[in-house]
């Protein structure tokens, strides 16, 4: 298993390493084959120099490897967001305040990582940039077939399972964080929204979008958190027994693959057996189906010029989604947002008496990335068969995920599967604001899983 930001960090202050040995293992993974197509931008060589810096190991990231979402601005550097129409726009004028916070905080920015175009999908391909490959941060390469690595923020989790950054900056609108943590065998946490600014990045949807980051253990989320949110976690000496759990069943249960089932039930197990109380509880029938309707009208909002121009430059499936905004008239927006509010008080009022709840991240592994590749026009048949389970495995990767943004909540996922299974991620999450709640209970969960 991959030594995480807070030991290595350990290490350099005991002498035992240098941040500049750990930054060649990072290049050096970043450049393996299981790295194909993970980074649209290597900052290799200004990656050494960030990392050598003098007072970098004093600081909180210590001057180790950090990739970052291709979303993002870096000053001096353009911000394509996975695309080719914004290849060439204008370089930033400056870092956006997630980048400008990491760095403060010493983070060397080894790339910048390829994600869906625009965003706008959980499974992870991309047809410009090629797809990476999934990988499993416990055990290595996946057996079989190459698999889709989830999205939207698919190299960042990639360069973090490989090795290739301690770190992963990226953004989650849906589950763009914890998809691919979940696929990877890492671990994504996705704040509150309004706790990290989202200025200096490409959106996707104003209301949903949130900045948070990948890492390789729950410790290292708190960290890396607390930098990105610029506020501190109240860390709780409470054992696990003393926090209520909850598994909310219905829809968020149905449809489980076999791995997932598997791997989810033996995680309860094990949690019961320390001595965590988890109720099974199915929320009221109007908690069941949320309405997620933001990102179309509100990505189209902003692409609308960039598509009368260019159309012909987007991924057709991204492009197919974000038009379909353009049909939403105002008082139905209007009409969402409301719905949205009623929606989070009947999910707070089923799960105000809990301290978190607990589901499987995603309810499938991830599938290989031949059955949802991009279309090549070489066999109409097989393009449509791929366009229709590319559409299918998206909405399954997204249907737990999504709630929590919905719900203007923060959700953490962690590896729990075992060497011999693909990755599997066990998501726990809550509200608005109940970050640290999340964060505390984590960590028990992760050192339980981990014996």
């Amino acid at each position: 298993m991959l030594s995480d930001l807070t030991a290595t960090r350990d290490r350099l202050h005991a002498g035992a390493t240098a941040a500049s040995a750990e930054m060649e293992r990072c290049i050096a993974a970043a450049q393996a084959p299981s790295n194909t197509g993970s980074f649209v931008r290597a900052l290799f060589d200004s990656a050494r120099v960030e990392s050598a810096q003098p007072d970098m190991a004093q600081r909180p990231l210590a001057g180790l490897a950090v990739s970052v979402k291709d979303l993002f601005d870096i000053a001096g550097q353009p911000t394509p967001a996975g695309s080719t129409v914004l290849a060439d726009a204008p370089a930033a004028a400056a870092d956006s305040p997630a980048v400008a916070r990491l760095k403060a905080a010493g983070a060397a920015i080894i790339g910048r990582t390829n994600m869906v175009e625009f965003a706008f999908s959980g499974v992870g391909v991309n047809p410009h940039y090629g797809t990476p490959s999934a990988w499993d941060a416990r055990t290595g390469a996946l057996p079989g077939p190459a698999r889709v690595p989830g999205g939207s923020s698919s190299g960042a989790a990639v360069s973090v399972a490989t090795g290739a950054a301690f770190v992963g900056l990226g953004s989650d609108t849906g589950g763009s964080i914890r998809i691919p943590a979940a696929l990877n065998g890492v671990v994504g946490f996705k704040s509150t929204a309004r706790l990290v600014p989202t200025q200096g990045t490409v959106p996707l949807s104003t209301t949903l979008d949130t900045a948070c980051a990948i890492t390789r253990s729950v410790r290292d989320a708190v960290v890396v958190h607390e930098i990105l949110a610029a506020r501190r976690v109240t860390r709780s000496p409470a054992p696990l027994d003393l926090y209520r759990l909850a598994v909310p069943g219905h829809v968020f249960l149905d449809g489980l693959d076999s791995t997932v089932a598997r791997a989810f039930a033996r995680a309860l197990d094990a949690l019961r057996a320390a001595g965590a109380r988890i109720d099974m509880i199915d929320l009221p029938a109007t908690a069941r189906q949320p309405a997620y309707g933001f990102s179309a009208p509100e990505a189209f909002a902003w692409h609308r010029e960039l598509l009368a121009r260019s159309a012909s430059q987007y991924d057709p499936r991204v492009r197919a989604r974000i038009e379909k905004g353009s049909a939403m008239m105002a008082w139905e927006y209007l009409d969402l947002m409301r719905e949205r509010q009623a929606w989070i008080g009947t999910m707070h009022d089923s799960i105000d008496g809990y301290d978190a709840m607990l589901l499987p991240t995603v309810p499938i592994v991830a599938p290989p990335i031949a059955d949802v590749a991009p279309a090549d026009g070489r066999d109409p048949n097989q393009d449509a068969a791929r366009d229709a389970e590319f559409f299918r495995v998206n909405a399954l990767l997204l249907r737990n995920t999504s709630a929590v943004n919905l719900l203007d909540g923060c959700a953490l996922s962690l590896p729990c599967h075992v060497p011999g299974e693909l990755p599997v991620g066990l998501m726990v999450w809550h509200g608005a604001l109940r970050d640290d709640a999340v964060l505390n209970i984590g960590l028990h969960i992760e050192q339980i899983l981990q014996k």
